[in-house]
């Protein structure tokens, strides 16, 4: 069983977040010890991870709980989940597509950047020296 710290350091999530999603009733599964401290086990931590990834998906905590929910209720509910996961699914991949063009984006940067320190090219960055540089001209 993990405390709520060293589920937020495995997680990467914030102690209050782990208390307020918990406070919401979207961990089921949560275990208390005899001093009402929060105890998770694995299950719980599935519960959290999930939780964490809908909520990257743009999943506000309302729906979450209702998804949940839905999860409780069982098998006669997996296509209305399914549609769901689905929906955010979509969300994610399309998340995915913005991350790459940002890293493109990033990785030609560098690549610019690297070019202006090996002396391959001269810098042509710094906006301060552009208008120097067409004085020259």
């Amino acid at each position: 069983m993990l405390t709520v710290k060293e589920v937020s350091r495995l997680l990467d999530l914030t102690e209050h977040t782990i208390r307020f999603y918990t406070d919401k009733g979207l961990v089921p599964s949560l275990k208390r010890d005899e001093h009402n401290k929060r105890l998770f086990d694995e299950e719980s931590i599935s519960w959290l991870t999930g939780i964490k990834y809908l909520k990257q998906c743009g999943m506000s905590v309302e729906d979450i709980k209702a998804y949940v929910d839905l999860c409780l209720e069982g098998h006669d509910t997996i296509e209305e989940r399914y549609a769901i996961i689905e929906k955010k699914r979509a969300i994610a991949h399309e998340q995915l597509k913005e991350a790459r063009e940002r890293v493109d984006f990033m990785e030609e940067k560098a690549r610019h950047y690297h070019e202006i320190l090996t002396k391959k090219i001269p810098d042509d960055t710094n906006p301060g020296k552009w208008h120097r540089e067409v004085q020259s001209n």
